[in-house]
Formats: structure tokens, sequence, C-alpha cells
């Protein structure tokens, strides 16, 4: 994949889907999410010129599609990560995981078995609590951000680990990195694209300080477009081994990409194997990278779906009992088989042996969008445009602790968690386990293992 910094050249502006009417300002200075970028990237592509070059799609989705001659959408093969922060060019900056509670990278919350789950709140299929093994305090000390370093570190998997003395060089919070501008606005007529003279509004805007650039991850590996230097790169002939100018977010705001060749993905790495052991089972834990959308699954008979309630529980986990539904064995698609052949030889495969136990889960993000009228839209909501469906996202730095059954099923579980695989120089992205919007950037995350209440205690008295 192409590694990418964002300049802006100018404040950014990311609303969300709250009004910016009287007094409400829009909240448009939040860190963006990851299907803003992917936006950029597609209208960049579309106003690039490629659209003649490249390979046509049938509109729709889900399942919903046109007939095959209505094959008009382009730019389907892209797929991007991010934004995440960057200094310098170099030091790259992911979410801090909802375990760590204080200015160090060792867990505060830890899952305990000391009660009985039958008599308590917790939500199926859960079966340990979270408890905080801290003084209690009003102020945690942890700060929003780690360095890829400082993340490893905490993952176990750092080729040279952040001592605590250090750790304030490596984590940041978000007005180190970016400041919020308040301005005052007139409303534009549409008709004449001037001041209309009475609607005003207020907005808040995004600036990167000084250093600070977006870091994203894109690739658009396009099978009807050949290029004697690009190959079939799309975002690689976009950029051109140079600068090149993106619209990004609201109010037509320019960044300037520049593309860092030769550069391996940035993402920090998750354990694939040494994972502890407790009681016959190994202990692996989940950390989210970017937000992750699991919607409600409505049963189908006809189809053997069965229902699940989504939100906070991956779509892939059975949610009565907590079994992990991710398959083992040869999962690839083979060249030579059609779509339907490769997803029905998919699901023959087992099981990975491995049950959800306990999460830490902060409040959801709510993920919108706006699109304008199709004539030739293949849904009804594509002909009329408007708001897009709302979708409640899991915030990155969300833990999830999983039981597996054995030293190998640890690591089939990781190989399917970790963003990427069990490779220990990865070329792309190999999983996203988000159920939607995973093309986005969308269900990135890395394992790491983790340890009960109790023990650490113990521990720590001898």
């Amino acid at each position: 994949m192409n590694t990418i910094l964002l300049q802006p050249t100018d404040v950014l502006f990311f609303r969300d889907g709250r009004p910016m009417t009287g007094s409400l300002a829009g909240h448009g200075a939040a860190w963006p999410m990851p299907n803003v970028l992917n936006a950029a990237f597609h209208a960049a592509l579309h106003r690039s010129g490629f659209a003649r070059e490249a390979h046509s799609h049938r509109r729709g989705v889900r399942g919903v599609y046109a007939n095959d001659a209505q094959r008009d959408r382009k730019f389907g093969s892209l797929v991007t990560a991010g934004p995440f922060p960057v200094k310098d060019g170099t030091s790259w900056y992911f979410p801090r995981p909802q375990d760590l509670q204080d200015a160090t990278l060792q867990p505060g919350l830890l899952p305990t078995d000391s009660f009985d789950s039958v008599f308590s709140s917790l939500s199926d299929p859960l079966e340990y609590a979270v408890a905080n093994r801290l003084p209690p305090s009003k102020d945690s000390g942890a700060k929003n951000w780690l360095s890829r370093l400082a993340f490893e570190t905490y993952l176990g998997t750092a080729s040279s680990a952040v001592t605590s003395g250090k750790l304030a060089e490596h984590a940041i919070d978000d007005s180190d990195l970016f400041d919020r501008e308040h301005s005052i606005g007139i409303g534009i007529d549409p008709e004449t694209d001037s001041q209309d003279g009475k609607s005003f509004y207020s907005a808040h805007y995004l600036r990167l300080r000084e250093a600070w650039q977006l870091g994203v991850c894109a690739s658009a590996e396009d099978k009807e477009f050949k290029h004697e230097h690009h190959v079939q790169d799309l975002v690689t002939a976009l950029l051109n081994g140079g600068r090149h100018q993106i619209i990004v977010g609201g109010q037509q705001r320019v960044c300037s990409a520049t593309s860092m060749t030769g550069t391996a993905i940035p993402l920090p790495h998750g354990k694939t194997d040494k994972f502890n052991e407790r009681n016959t089972k190994f202990l692996v834990k989940w950390i989210l990278l970017s937000p992750a959308v699991w919607p409600s699954i409505a049963a189908d008979a006809a189809r053997n779906i069965n229902a699940h309630p989504g939100g906070w529980l991956p779509n892939w986990i059975n949610p009565h009992n907590g079994d992990v539904l991710l398959k083992t064995g040869d999962l690839v698609r083979h060249q030579s088989e059609s779509r339907e052949t490769w997803r029905q030889r998919a699901r023959q495969q087992e099981n990975i042996s491995a049950k959800l136990v306990s999460a830490i889960v902060s409040k959801p993000l709510v993920v919108t969008g706006w699109s304008l009228p199709d004539d030739g839209g293949a849904t009804d909501s594509e002909r009329i445009g408007g708001a897009q469906s709302a979708h409640l996202a899991v915030p990155a730095g969300a833990v999830y602790y999983f039981e597996a059954a054995t030293a190998d099923e640890a690591r089939r579980l990781a190989a399917a968690l970790n963003w990427h695989g069990s490779d220990a120089k990865p070329s792309t992205i190999k999983n996203r386990r988000s159920a939607l919007l995973g093309e986005k950037g969308f269900g990135l995350g890395v394992c790491g293992t983790w340890e009960f209440f109790p023990d650490v205690a113990e521990r720590s008295c001898k």
C-alpha cells in the first residue's frame, strides 16, 4: 500500500451530523473518521481523469445490485487506512488502548474472575468483569495517543522498549496535536452562489500544529488500469511520485499529499504467539486501532442467518456463548474459483476454538454521510439522495479479551485478528474486522496478551 502524508494548507472542517444553527457550532474540529479520508481519495480519483481507463462495476450495495448492463461505477478497488497523527513525517501515533489508566504502559484495568457472573448485570456473553487495580483518582494521567514504539512496548512486540522515564516523549494529548478555532459564517444562496445576507452560523475548525500531518495508507489495484510506471495502482498514478492537491473534509479545504515511497506500512505489529496461559486457556486480547461497525442482524432461516444484536459485540462472536465464529484453514480465494464457490468452501472450514470473555468499550461514535440525488441509482435511497443511514461505531482503543483452547488456536486467533495476520513484514492490510466500511479503514486491530486481576495483585504482594 502507499503511505501518504497529508499537509493541510489551512484549517480543516470535519462536521458530524449535528446541526449548525443558532448557537450550535457543528462540532467540525473533531479528528476525522476513516470514511472521510476514503471519500477524499475517491473524489480525487474522479477528478484525475482515470475513469475511462478504470474497471466499471455495478451500482448497489449489500446484495442489492443493478443489472449487469449498468456497470458505470468507478474506483471500487480503493482501500484506505487512517488517518493517524504523524509528526515530522516519521513518528506515527495511535489511539490509546482503553485499559491504560495512568501515565505508564501497564494496564490499569484487568478482567477478574473473583465474582459471581450469574448474579451480575454483565452483558451476555461476557464472563469476567473488568476491575481497576489503581487507587481512585479524578485525573488518570493517561494521554490520548501513543507513538508506534510505545504501542508496541505495551503489546510486548517492540524491538527496543520505551522506559517509563521516556514515556512523556511518546504520548500526546489532542491539545498537543491540533487546536480548535471558532468563527462566524454567512449563509450562501445556492442559486447565485453569493452570500444570502440573512443566514448566519458558527463553526469550529481544526488546525494542526506545526510539524504534524495526517498519515494515510491507500491503494486502488484496478484490473483494467495499466501503466508502464505505476502498474495497476490508481493511487500511485494519482500521486505520480510527487505532490498532489487533495480536497479533504467540508468547505473544500485542501491538503498537499506526499507519497512516502518505499515505506513499509507504519501501523504497530501485534503479537502472533507466546500468549499467557491460565487454567489450560491461552489469553489473547485484541485492541482496535480504528473504529469498527457491527450492525444488528435479523434472523433469516432461508439463508441460514441467525439473529445478532451487533452494537459493541462483533458480528463474528456468538451472542449466546461468546464463541468465535471466524474460520481457520485455507480461506484464500483461488484464481479459478467463483466468488460463490469460494464462500461455500470457506463456510465449511472449522471455527477457531476460542471465546470472548470480557471487553472494555466506551461510548459509540456516530458515522454519518450525505449523498446527492442520482436518477440512475439502483435503490430508492440512491435516486432520492440525502442523509445516509447513521451507524454507531465502537471507538478505537476498545479492548476485547479472549480465551483460546490451545496455543495453536491462540496463534490462529491472532492471525485472524491482527491487521497483518501472522506476517512479520506485510505489504498490505490482511484483516479488517468491521462488518461494514472495512475498505474505508474501519476494524483494524492488533493483538496482545493479558492477565487476570488476582494474578497481578498476588505478584505485587510478593
